[in-house]
């Protein structure tokens, strides 16, 4: 029989890497190395108190911008991501989420390595009933082929953020989303794109 945990081991390496990398985000990574480990259906939105999300950092062609969401659920301008809906390859995910959300087809990803990992909660939807639960969002650094796209249902607007925008005081984004942009940044100065 097969272990179950097979499904799962994919993943848990990538993030146990992603921890020996990123000391400063270890206990965080850690704890959704628990949760892949301990939940067998972490890739299900069926699984109430939590589950594994997939979310993308999306690059301009230059890397100077990222394209964000107004989100309709949440109010708040997010990166573009979801659910994973069983899919156990998170950066399939990310860039099928990337895809579906921007209209944008040709995304590629900048590295194959997660780029960043976040645990938010998720309030209760008083419209669709869905209960509070938690996120764990694997996220991957990826690059369209072009600035044109179009607005899903799922979003109120898009629009493209250059990275000082999203680092300056007067930002309309929350800690995690200009934690992404540091790194974009920083990305950007390591490949001499600023």
């Amino acid at each position: 029989m097969t272990d179950p945990r097979d499904k799962r081991k994919k993943l848990y390496d990538e993030l146990l890497n992603y921890a020996r990398l990123h000391p400063k985000q270890a206990a965080r990574t850690h704890r959704v190395m628990h949760f892949v480990a301990d939940t067998p259906n972490c890739f299900s939105r069926s699984h109430a108190s939590g589950h594994i999300t997939s979310s993308a950092w999306l690059l301009s062609p230059d890397s100077n911008r990222a394209l964000l969401t107004l989100h309709r659920k949440l109010g708040k301008w997010l990166q573009l991501g979801g659910h994973t809906d069983g899919d156990t390859d998170t950066l399939h995910s990310a860039m099928r989420e990337a895809q579906e959300e921007s209209g944008i087809s040709g995304i590629v990803p900048v590295s194959t390595e997660i780029f960043d990992v976040d645990i938010h909660r998720i309030p209760i939807h008083p419209q669709t009933n869905e209960a509070e639960h938690w996120h764990y969002d694997v996220r991957y650094l990826l690059r369209a082929p072009h600035e044109r796209f179009c607005i899903s249902p799922e979003s109120c607007a898009l629009r493209w953020f250059t990275h000082t925008e999203l680092l300056s005081p007067a930002s309309p984004v929350d800690e995690s989303v200009r934690r992404l942009a540091k790194k974009a940044t920083q990305y950007n100065k390591q490949m001499g794109l600023t």
